[in-house]
């Protein structure tokens, strides 16, 4: 058995910038056993399994350890890969996931997509949180992720976290932002429970930080930066029920995965 895969960086213009996924194009589904195994071997914070349909795609993401249910840079990866290399010349698609139908469409070099708004909640600041970051947030909400908030740029620069003691949060990770020097805002994401340490880029963060910030700042248009040592960059919108959330993407090698 052969599988193609393409590694596309995705949130970024260049090479080795934003946040490398793994796309694997398939004719039918796997075991399961089998795609997270493959995921483990990538090594990288997600994987993206596509399967062509009738006018669609179904779409699936698995880290080093788990299935999840939304990710935000592998589905750009995954459009990036059908608009450049398997569906040359086409524009928009929709893909059929575990969180329901989301689209793509490509504009020009940036590719926007349609993802759900998920607001934060406030709560209480944890031992675990506090501790586990070593900072005195602003303020924290939950939604689908943890999210602290802090008073500047250099406060979220400086986070230095305690990887175990994040594992212990009821969430699946937890983002770190604040107001930007030169964006709208920016942010970290770490998720060590999901074998990712520290998430060079993170478009579903992204669903909780844009209604966040376009209230906060009283914009419907945002941009925002991830300011991990790769770094990405996300142009964003408040829609309401749902967000855009847009960027660009550029591959990085193209193979064959190979089963004895």
């Amino acid at each position: 058995m052969k599988i193609k895969m393409y590694q596309i960086d995705a949130f970024t213009s260049r090479v080795f910038g934003g946040n490398p996924a793994a796309v694997c194009v398939l004719g039918e589904w796997l075991d399961d056993d089998t795609l997270q195994a493959i995921a483990s071997e990538n090594n990288l914070s997600e994987t993206a399994y596509i399967i062509p349909r009738d006018g669609f795609y179904d779409l699936r993401w698995f880290t080093p350890v788990a299935e999840i249910d939304l990710a935000g840079h592998p589905t750009l990866a995954s459009a990036y890969a059908i608009f450049e290399m398997l569906e040359p010349g086409r524009r928009e698609v929709r893909f059929e996931t575990r969180s329901g139908s989301l689209h793509v469409i490509k504009e020009d070099e940036l590719l926007a997509m349609d993802f759900p708004s998920q607001p934060g909640k406030p709560c209480q600041a944890s031992e675990d949180i506090e501790k586990g970051l070593g900072v005195e947030p602003e303020e924290v909400l939950l939604a689908r992720y943890h999210m602290v908030v802090l008073d500047s740029e250099e406060a979220v620069l400086g986070v230095r976290p305690d990887f175990r003691r994040l594992e212990n949060l009821p969430s699946m990770g937890v983002i770190v932002t604040a107001p930007g020097r030169k964006v709208d805002f920016v942010s970290r994401f770490f998720a060590p429970k999901m074998g990712i340490p520290e998430d060079p880029v993170t478009g579903s963060a992204h669903c909780t930080l844009i209604p966040y910030w376009s209230k906060r700042l009283g914009k419907i248009r945002l941009t925002a930066r991830q300011v991990s040592e790769r770094g990405g960059a996300l142009f964003c919108e408040d829609q309401g029920e749902r967000v855009r959330i847009a960027g660009q993407a550029v591959i990085y090698l193209e193979g064959d995965i190979w089963f004895p």
